[in-house]
């Protein structure tokens, strides 16, 4: 599993090709993030990532890679 921390250039895969953006946190507990509930924990954490067009969403770490 990838570990990414805040302020990491990042890629993922979105409903328009490839977006970019940068990682805001990781999320290790249940959270409302990005819009929805976010169920993490430390064993299996996601991220809050701020896209280059100003959105913010939550990945999983398998969804991300590094830019």
């Amino acid at each position: 599993m990838s570990e990414f921390k805040k302020g990491d250039r990042v890629t993922w895969s979105s409903h328009g090709g490839t977006a970019d953006g940068e990682v805001l946190r990781k999320i290790t507990s249940d959270t409302e993030a990005g819009g929805r509930t976010v169920r993490a924990s430390k064993d299996e954490p996601q991220y809050l990532v701020r896209s280059d067009n100003g959105g913010e969403a939550v990945h999983k770490p398998e969804a991300l890679k590094k830019a």
